[in-house]
């Protein structure tokens, strides 16, 4: 079917067009399914104590949590074809958050394996989400919008990290016990899914023109009992295995980090749990930006390369990916392992982003079916991890080296999705029509590039980008120190001296690496002046836990850069050029 109307440009601040209502509405469904399917991980440590866990167990109950996800990411990739993502997400969220909420009444082993079991299948939103922004994009930013809407729901696997044993917390806070406070924190992430998915049914639509009933009415589209064989016609189709494998070495990973990274924190380098969470969190909110990467790369190399460059660039995240992980996996000096856990996190997520800017284009007419087989890769990988994760004669530090040797080898899997001459021609001639279709538009606004010269980096992008490293360094000193921080600043869960402290993390760390990156630039860069201001009205309460040993003078300093960033705002030298080809030529966005 050719689909109409569909957006050449990302506009990350408006809701006004349906695209970008179905944009917003999936990314932040994607995210709240994510949450609540992984919302029990960081409340483990209190279900392995009531419960009386042993590490194959627990490994079961993970193995459990994205099993059943295959299956149902393939029947719900079919069911898109068939009635349109607006109905699927709605169904499966709200019969996905049954199970979520209703986990709280699991007592032994065997209800929370089954509860654990039945929560998997809200996991298959990711496919939702992929075919509605496949089907409301243009070939020029349909892997960028895939990339971002990915890695903005993914955020919930690093959100879940931070917030549930906050929300775990708030009802110790009020009298219940720690075996009540965790069953009542899944409960309100269950109800929460349920809510937004009756919203979901209301706020969008499935294709730019209107719905698949609307359109089928006015005969724009075959009926659905006409809507045959398009999951045999992607079964059919090597290349989809081969991505298949391709996300099992990204996606499958990164399910298995969520999974196990607070544990693997907290015993291998004897951390608290609070110190486990925010470091484990780090992780999942890579997502913020990394997955964009990927999916706004894959679309550039797709300027010059066509389809051929998308896959290049696949494989290259790949193989970087997989490096990363077994460095990862031998640091055993605790600001070491964060450092290069967030290295390896930018590209396992840029891996996924750059997957699915391939997908769209393996075949028009099973979109859904294609997204449903590739998206079940990456929990059918988690599945295989799962089993190695669990082994009670392997360390988590041996069994992450081994991940990084096979991703290193599905690698080259990316390099058997190939395509005829017949569909780069095609697929070249959709993106240049929908490149002169933004260039009208836009009118004679400059584009984006994909890596400007380095004659084109003006002398605040160095700036800008070693203020943001720095941030996000400081932000790992504030991990290591957490506990002197939540002292100074109020002891307990409930007080807001632990939000605080983590807040302070997350602003850091993440803002600063994405202030490197040049994402959201003024946002974050205001952001952290709240922070530092902070640091410096409070600095002689807090005793230096907030300043950690830096002068007032240099605080100061790095708020008037962060001050004058914001003025300046980002150049063509970051992702917010990137996102927005209709940058002016200072790089300056209103919006950013």
């Amino acid at each position: 079917m050719d689909i109409k109307n569909k957006a050449t440009k990302i506009s990350l601040f408006s809701l006004k067009t349906r695209q970008m209502r179905a944009f917003h509405m999936s990314w932040f469904s994607f995210f709240l399914c994510f949450f609540a399917w992984f919302g029990i991980a960081p409340l483990m440590p209190y279900v392995k104590e009531e419960l009386g866990l042993n590490k194959v167990q627990i490994g079961n109950t993970i193995i459990a949590s994205v099993s059943i996800t295959i299956i149902a990411r393939l029947f719900i990739g079919w069911l898109c074809d068939k009635v349109g993502p607006r109905i699927s997400y709605t169904v499966l969220m709200c019969t996905g958050a049954i199970p979520v909420m209703f986990i709280g009444l699991a007592n032994s082993y065997e209800t929370f394996l089954l509860f654990r079991l039945g929560i998997g299948v809200i996991g298959a939103s990711f496919v939702i989400t992929q075919y509605h922004t496949s089907v409301m994009f243009a070939p020029n930013v349909v892997g960028t919008a895939n990339a971002t809407s990915a890695g903005w729901g993914n955020l919930g696997g690093g959100v879940t990290n931070m917030v549930m044993p906050l929300v775990f917390a708030g009802f110790v806070a009020i009298g219940y016990s720690h075996e009540g406070s965790w069953r009542g924190a899944m409960a309100v992430a269950g109800g929460v899914c349920f809510i937004v998915g009756l919203a979901y049914f209301f706020l969008t639509t499935d294709l730019p023109d209107g719905n698949f009933s609307d359109l089928r009415a006015r005969g724009e589209m075959p009926e659905s009992k006409k809507v045959k064989g398009a999951f045999a016609m992607a079964a059919k189709d090597k290349r989809v295995w081969a991505l298949f494998v391709v996300y099992a070495a990204c996606f499958g990973i990164e399910l298995t980090i969520n999974n196990m990274a607070a544990l693997y924190f907290q015993e291998d380098f004897n951390l608290s749990i609070p110190q486990a969470g925010l470091i484990a969190g780090l992780f999942g909110l890579m997502n913020i930006f990394a997955r964009t990467t990927g999916g706004i790369i894959g679309d550039k190399f797709a300027n010059k390369g066509g389809l051929k460059g998308r896959v290049k660039w696949l494989w290259v995240a790949l193989m970087v990916e997989a490096f990363a992980l077994m460095v990862f996996s031998r640091m055993t000096l605790l600001p070491v392992a964060i450092g290069t856990m967030i290295v390896f996190s930018l590209f396992v997520q840029m891996s996924e982003g750059a997957t699915f800017s391939v997908v769209p284009f393996i075949n028009k007419k099973a979109i859904g079916s294609v997204s449903g087989i590739v998206g079940a890769g990456g929990n059918a990988g988690a599945v295989a991890a799962g089993f190695l994760i669990r082994a009670e004669n392997i360390s988590y530090a041996k069994a992450l080296l081994i991940l990084g040797v096979i991703v290193l080898a599905c690698s080259f899997f990316a390099l058997l999705v190939t395509f005829t001459p017949e569909e780069e021609e095609v697929a070249a001639k959709e993106h240049a029509k929908a490149l002169e279709d933004q260039r009208l538009l836009d009118g004679d606004k400059p584009k984006g590039r994909l890596a400007p010269a380095f004659a084109g980096i003006e002398p605040f992008d160095l700036v800008r980008i070693f203020l943001g490293f720095a941030l996000a360094i400081k932000g790992i000193y504030f991990i290591m120190n957490v506990e002197v921080m939540e002292a100074a600043l109020g002891e307990g869960f409930s007080n807001m001296g632990t939000i605080t402290a983590w807040l302070v993390v997350l602003v850091h760390g993440v803002g600063g690496m994405a202030l490197a990156m040049g994402f959201a630039t003024r946002f974050v860069a205001a952001v952290n002046i709240l922070v530092l201001l902070g640091a410096m009205v409070f600095a002689e309460t807090f005793e230096g836990a907030l300043s950690g040993n830096t002068s007032i003078q240099l605080i100061i300093f790095v708020i008037v850069a962060l001050v004058a960033t914001i003025w300046r705002g980002s150049s063509k030298f970051s992702m917010d050029s990137m996102l927005r080809p209709d940058h002016d030529s200072d790089g300056a966005a209103a919006s950013h």
